[in-house]
């Protein structure tokens, strides 16, 4: 059985046969342990308990939900065989995961970030800032040229990967992170925020799913799966983009209005009960 530590293009037909991927399993390791080397060395606050296992939950979730898409079968599948797989890749690298990571961080953590960090995180974290510079490396990783070259080798692959995740984190960051804070980007700003990001990845599916042939050589190359064609494939892969993208989006949003709703039901109770 060949061992790779990364998912990568292999040019050979597809077999329903198990493969390990232990720099995948190395990743994801080290993600638990430093998750709980931040519990360890982060005090909880009176009250916080609770909320933590909720937090623990979530993280727990989002590194699960990168294992299942970076591991076998998926990871294989769309590092060299569809595109629509590679899809599924991108949209939980990118949109479902990194959420959950960073709403599973302790707010006493985010806290106690040094100054400089909070500096930087000031200039790559601010809202405008973040989606663009998240959506730059989600267009340039799709370029063919590009996608065809790094989809050829592991560290490729694990470089597409890494980018996907990184501009997941950056994108979310404003979003779920407590640290730093912009007054005016609360409420209805949000929602815009993530209304901005529906429209933003209109291009890249209309690139993907109104092409007349495949775009990238390595799927369009690829020994076929199931007997789908690369263009089929490919036109999946731009409808997953728009459908399963705008649906994680409004998951968020629906959150995100139901959390503020509930802050100012509290709001007004907290003062309902001061001026009695």
């Amino acid at each position: 059985m060949k061992v790779q530590w990364w998912c990568a293009a292999l040019g050979e037909a597809w077999e329903w046969t198990w493969r390990p991927y232990p720099g995948v399993w190395a990743f994801v390791a080290l993600c638990i342990l430093a998750y709980v080397l931040l519990l360890r060395s982060t005090p909880a606050t009176a009250g916080e308990p609770r909320d933590r296992g909720t937090r623990a939950a979530a993280f727990g979730a989002g590194v699960a939900s990168l294992w299942l898409v970076l591991d076998w079968p998926i990871g294989a599948l769309g590092a060299g065989y569809l595109a629509s797989a590679h899809m599924v890749q991108f949209l939980v690298i990118t949109l479902a995961a990194p959420p959950l990571l960073l709403y599973g961080v302790p707010p006493e953590a985010y806290r106690r970030l040094p100054p400089r960090v909070v500096g930087v995180l000031r200039s790559l974290a601010h809202p405008l800032v973040a989606i663009v510079l998240a959506n730059l490396i989600w267009f340039i990783t799709h370029v063919p040229v590009v996608a065809d070259r790094l989809l050829a080798s592991q560290l490729g692959s694990f470089v597409i990967d890494v980018a996907w995740l990184a501009g997941g984190l950056q994108f979310w960051w404003p979003v779920v992170a407590p640290v730093p804070e912009w007054p005016w980007f609360r409420g209805m700003t949000r929602l815009g925020y993530l209304g901005a990001q529906l429209i933003a990845s209109k291009p890249l599916f209309v690139y993907l799913t109104f092409t007349h042939y495949p775009r990238y050589a390595t799927y369009e190359l690829a020994p076929r799966v199931l007997g789908i064609t690369a263009r089929a494939d490919q036109q999946a892969a731009g409808l997953l983009m728009e459908v399963g993208g705008m649906l994680i989006l409004f998951v968020a949003a629906g959150i995100l209005f139901l959390r503020s709703l509930f802050r100012e039901e509290a709001l007004g109770a907290s003062e309902a009960g001061r001026r009695s």
